[in-house]
């Protein structure tokens, strides 16, 4: 069964490479780029990282093992956090755009899963031989 393509939007977080980036908008996906200060000041805690992704329905890439735990520790439930959108990439950044592009239609197909569900949450973790993804 084919679906048609969504157009996300991604927030690439401080220390993710700009080809990742690079690698989403030649998808067709909107890319906001934390790492140039024009959206949050440099260097913003990641709680505040986080809130901005939610409240731009923005699914945060990210490469700091602190927002895996954000994501986790705060779960689905009622909690702040429980429509943080999170793709981790645990993988070298030399690595990190090339496997985000062996990933991409993985991406969108869980977006798409995940489209009907009122707690819609994408939470995937691109490692450098695994992927995996949480629902």
């Amino acid at each position: 069964m084919r679906f048609k393509r969504p157009k996300l939007k991604f927030a690439i977080n401080e220390g993710v490479p700009n080809a990742v980036g690079k690698v989403l908008k030649a998808a067709e996906h909107k890319v906001i780029y934390l790492n140039k200060g024009e959206h949050l000041p440099r260097g913003s805690n990641d709680t505040l990282v986080c809130a901005f992704a939610i409240l731009n329905n923005a699914i945060l890439v990210a490469m700091d093992g602190d927002m895996k735990v954000i994501a986790k520790g705060h779960g689905v439930r009622g909690a702040a956090y429980s429509k943080l959108d999170l793709l981790k990439l645990s993988c070298s950044e030399t690595e990190a755009a090339a496997r985000v592009n062996a990933a991409i239609t993985l991406i969108e197909h869980e977006w798409h899963v995940n489209g009907e569900a009122s707690d819609r949450r994408l939470f995937m973790d691109i490692k450098t031989s695994l992927m995996s993804t949480h629902r």
